[in-house]
């Protein structure tokens, strides 16, 4: 049925803002070395985690143990969006003061302002609510087993535990590089709120998170895009009240910001995709409506195997996207593409 559009209204979107600190940095860096499976896809190596982890001290490694059990690093993230201080003494004096409903409250994971009643009931250790809590996030890998951890938990020990962890992480990994980390996340600040004012809100997402097309969403009215060096090149995307949270890895250029000729990881990742005569023939044909492994197939008269290679490469670039099982360009890319080459060549 076709639509003759009569208002002026414009579709509703989001603010993005910004934020840095490191102790963003620290929080993560917990997450992603108590993180076995991923461990191997994390841009620093094996080797790397290792060797840090033979430095720890005896009682640091206890708490990490005790974070892989219990994931505990989702509290630490779910708590500095309370107190967002770049200050560690801060920090976990705010940990310390709170009062024990409250610290299991904002640790327990918000999955919806219809569900406040939940949270609310399951931090005060209700069974019932405890257990729709569960239910509800069954989908999710840690959710439930993590819901019921806080829930039931002591408080006073979940403090202690938290404040010793992040202390310790932090005196041990953080502080030794802490003017260099600082300088990294604030240099992907700078050039993100500097091409903020070039792009509109859901462009800024996705070129920052690199590729990532968030849509408006009922009752989220910010984004918040927060760098992050340790768990490069992945996404971590988290929800807080009225809010979605992007921790996206720092380009290239904020890590070498004196070679003013680095150019941006997912610009030459794009590029590199492009590069070939297979992969161009398949972005005009995806340009033109969406197709399935076999269409594409069929038109390029190409084996399926080295069409699934190649789309595998423009979906790893985030070029095109798979739904249903058809294949897709993903919006604004190719336009996305010129302002981010822009950028570069500017800068």
């Amino acid at each position: 049925m076709e639509i003759l559009h009569v208002t002026s209204r414009r579709r509703e979107t989001y603010e993005v803002q910004f934020a840095y600190s490191p102790l963003w940095e620290c929080a993560l860096g917990i997450a992603a070395v108590t993180n076995s499976p991923f461990i191997n896809t994390l841009e620093k190596s094996p080797t790397y985690w290792e060797e840090i982890k033979r430095e720890l001290p005896a009682n640091l490694l206890n708490h990490l143990d005790y974070v892989e059990k219990n994931n505990t690093w989702k509290a630490l993230l779910q708590l500095l969006h309370q107190k967002e201080t770049n200050n560690l003494k801060e920090f976990c004096s705010f940990i310390k003061l709170l009062k024990d409903l409250d610290l299991k409250f904002i640790c327990l994971p918000f999955i919806g302002d219809k569900l406040q009643h939940l949270r609310e009931s399951a931090a005060f250790g209700e069974v019932s609510a405890i257990s729709e809590l569960k239910k509800i996030t069954s989908n999710n890998p840690f959710f439930p087993q993590y819901i019921e951890f806080i829930s039931n938990t002591d408080a006073n020990d979940l403090k202690i535990h938290l404040i010793e962890l992040m202390t310790g992480w932090y005196e041990s990994v953080i502080k030794p590089d802490l003017e260099q980390t600082i300088q990294i996340l604030k240099n992907d600040y700078d050039s993100k709120i500097q091409m903020k004012e070039k792009m509109s809100s859901e462009e800024v997402v996705q070129w920052a998170t690199g590729g990532v097309n968030y849509l408006p969403e009922p009752s989220v009215h910010k984004v918040l895009l927060i760098p992050q060096y340790v768990y490069r090149p992945w996404n971590i995307e988290g929800d807080i009240e009225a809010t979605k949270v992007f921790y996206y890895p720092v380009a290239n250029e904020s890590i070498s910001p004196h070679d003013r000729y680095m150019p941006n990881n997912f610009l030459i990742q794009k590029h590199k995709a492009l590069g070939d005569e297979a992969r161009l023939r398949i972005v005009k044909l995806l340009s033109e409506h969406d197709h399935s492994l076999q269409d594409l197939t069929e038109q390029l008269e190409l084996g399926k195997s080295t069409i699934h290679h190649h789309l595998k490469i423009l979906r790893a670039a985030k070029i095109v996207e798979i739904n249903e099982l058809k294949y897709s360009l993903k919006a604004n890319v190719l336009e996305m593409l010129f302002k981010e080459l822009d950028q570069y060549i500017k800068q």
